[in-house]
């Protein structure tokens, strides 16, 4: 019997299920591993050296469970180590960025705001992305380190705390001025229904999810490694040995119950 392979994705915690959803419902015949490491998060606000060698062993792991891709479902470890990673290891490495090309894509001289962790913001990989726009656009950036926590402390219901967030974050800004809100980090795509309640019915709320599923598939069909028949699964660990965050972790993908 052939073996079958999964997908590994992580995450520094719980954002990366925003990703594996989406990846779930492109291919629900695949196979997936989803590592969450919220015993070490935040990555956003460490140093690119404690975030590579965590990223380092969780890839080692699973490359011990035989993946045949490995899903970097953060942008912060992607801006972080992705290059490392690609070189460290004789398999497909999909990362995240922050989708500012899509943003752009929407018209002539767009304002666009990124909002995104710390980290993100300040590495090189972002900053030479925003170089390719930033001379027919206006691109803002807004480091959001708060908006991780409360998803990590399970507070995303908490409706006052996290309106209350987003309005801090948000109030530097003149929204009627802007176009776009790129959500840089894949722990913010579970706040889009709270943005699309605040912000102006103009301002497109744009995160790099879907793009980062459908290049995962294609890369996937080119190398002959779909997996086309069957019924898909996903197995979901976390460095943080918590039950309460596996439930947690089943309620954002939208598990039993939690349609």
């Amino acid at each position: 019997m052939e073996l079958v392979q999964p997908i590994g994705i992580f995450d520094s915690g719980l954002g990366g299920i925003s990703v594996l959803k989406e990846m779930r419902s492109l291919m629900p015949q695949e196979h997936f591993l989803y590592f969450g490491d919220s015993a070490y998060a935040p990555y956003g606000v460490k140093d690119k050296e404690t975030i590579t060698k965590r990223c380092i062993e969780i890839c080692d792991a699973f490359v011990k469970q035989h993946v045949k891709a490995i899903v970097v479902a953060c942008n912060t470890a992607t801006s972080a180590c992705v290059q490392v990673l690609r070189e460290r290891y004789d398999l497909p490495i999909i990362g995240m960025e922050p989708a500012l090309k899509v943003a752009c894509e929407l018209g002539e001289h767009q304002h666009i705001i990124v909002m995104a962790t710390p980290l993100t913001l300040k590495e090189e990989k972002f900053a030479k992305l925003m170089r390719r726009f930033q001379d027919d656009h206006i691109i803002e950036r807004q480091p959001c380190p708060r908006l991780v926590e409360i998803v990590e402390q399970d507070e995303l219901d908490h409706r006052d705390v996290v309106i209350a967030q987003l309005q801090e974050y948000l109030y530097p800004y003149d929204l009627s001025t802007v176009n776009s809100i790129v959500l840089g980090c894949t722990h913010f795509v579970f706040y889009r229904s709270y943005f699309e309640e605040l912000l102006p019915k103009h301002i497109h709320v744009i995160d790099g999810n879907h793009g980062t599923a459908l290049h995962l598939q294609d890369l996937l069909t080119k190398q002959g490694k779909r997996c086309m028949i069957g019924e898909g699964s996903v197995q979901i660990t976390n460095s943080k040995k918590d039950e309460q965050l596996i439930r947690l972790c089943e309620k954002l993908l939208g598990g039993p119950g939690y349609e």
